[in-house]
């Protein structure tokens, strides 16, 4: 057990380098329609770009860790979304920061569905809370990479972003050292079962459901749209309709983050006790009023509030939807891990550039007003699922 938590939180240490980077993006638009004249549309589309590459590529990765491993993904990931924001830093096009952004998705579909069943396979019977562990490390990066960016871009300089790249490139190494003993811990359950339950009867092969786990693919989505559209327009939204300050609208998105590491956390404990899907089914239901009120509020202060049953809805679920993949599709548990994951955090940003076009022309309001209609959608496919067994 004490190797299971030593593991997992270098895991973490590595998710948190991996989202604060991502999480960098969102929060610099602003800094980037002020300074670089770009539109909506343009800036959503920087998000596109970051999550373009790790949408296509965490499932391919994942399904190949299913049949090679491949662990020294895990500290390449944190190195490539380093290297990607402090090239924001230094571009001096559109373009350029478009390629960096490119380049920070390709180092979180390095990182996630790698680590995402090494560390699954170390916490055997207790995944839940495994899983919990290694969300928070990403969520707390959402929180404090926006905090980063936005003092680095407005006080120190836009270049100071390099802190990014040291600051990944040690916790790589870091990593790096611990992925021999995550292995030796992770290898009695990555083995086939050689023991009976009854006498008479072998234990179980794994096996794919692949309906359910169709069905929640579409639970998924939902809960992607709502996630990166508030990661992309949360500082936007607070800047161009709540008439809030650059930095007020920073610090809404790190609240929003800071407040989801806390129900990550918590959501993998309820979870383990009350069962994966009443998680799910729960925070859906709350995620249709939460957002509807969100994005037709008025005032700081009520959109502020709001953001906390905004957090619960969003983050609540993040680590029930990765282990039922993995239990869903318990062949290829690496491959659900890609998918998971990947369309937890990315999959929405494949729309932004169209909520931005929205946004654009209705106005950024008019646009948001898709995040609850997906958590109708999500809700509806939430409860057609059914608790896995085993």
């Amino acid at each position: 057990m004490k190797t299971m938590n030593k593991s997992i939180c270098y895991f973490a240490l590595g998710h948190a380098c991996v989202d604060w980077a991502q999480s960098a993006i969102p929060a610099l638009l602003p800094y980037f329609i002020a300074n670089y004249g770009l539109s909506y549309q343009e800036a959503a589309s920087l998000v596109f770009a970051n999550v373009l590459l790790s949408s296509v590529l965490q499932p391919i990765f994942g399904y190949y860790s299913d049949k090679v491993s491949l662990p020294w993904f895990i500290p390449l990931g944190p190195v490539f979304c380093g290297l990607s924001i402090t090239m924001i830093g230094f571009a001096s096009s559109y373009w350029t920061m478009f390629a960096a952004a490119t380049i920070c998705g390709l180092g979180s579909a390095l990182f996630h569905p790698e680590a995402a069943l090494l560390a699954g396979r170390i916490a055997k019977t207790r995944k839940g809370q495994a899983m919990s562990i290694f969300s928070v490390g990403g969520n707390a990066g959402f929180a404090i990479g926006p905090i980063v960016a936005g003092f680095c871009a407005y006080t120190l300089g836009i270049r100071s972003l390099a802190l990014f790249g040291v600051v990944n490139a040690a916790a790589a190494i870091a990593i790096a050292r611990e992925i021999p003993e995550a292995i030796r811990a992770a290898l009695p359950a990555s083995r086939p079962p050689e023991t009976k339950d009854l006498p008479g009867r072998p234990k179980a092969a794994p096996r794919n459901d692949w309906p359910s786990f169709g069905r929640l693919s579409v639970a998924i989505f939902a809960r992607s749209l709502g996630f990166t559209l508030s990661n992309t327009f949360i500082p936007i939204f607070w800047v161009s309709v709540l008439a809030a300050t650059p930095r007020q609208g920073t610090m809404a998105l790190s609240l929003l983050f800071a407040l989801g590491a806390l129900f990550t956390y918590c959501g993998g404990l309820v979870a383990d006790r009350a069962g994966f899907v009443p998680v799910l089914r729960g925070a859906f239901l709350l995620m249709v009023p939460a957002m509807f009120f969100l994005v037709n509020s008025e005032n700081v202060l009520s959109a502020s509030l709001l953001l906390v049953p905004v957090a619960i809805a969003l983050f609540l679920p993040y680590s029930p939807v990765v282990v039922l993949g993995q239990k869903y599709l318990g062949k290829n548990a690496g491959f659900a891990s890609g998918v998971t994951l990947g369309l937890s955090t990315t999959i929405g940003g494949i729309f932004a550039p169209v909520a931005g076009w929205v946004a654009d022309r209705w106005g950024l309001a008019a646009a948001l007003q898709i995040l609850w209609i997906a958590g109708i959608a999500g809700c509806a496919a939430a409860f057609t699922l059914k608790e896995p067994k085993g």
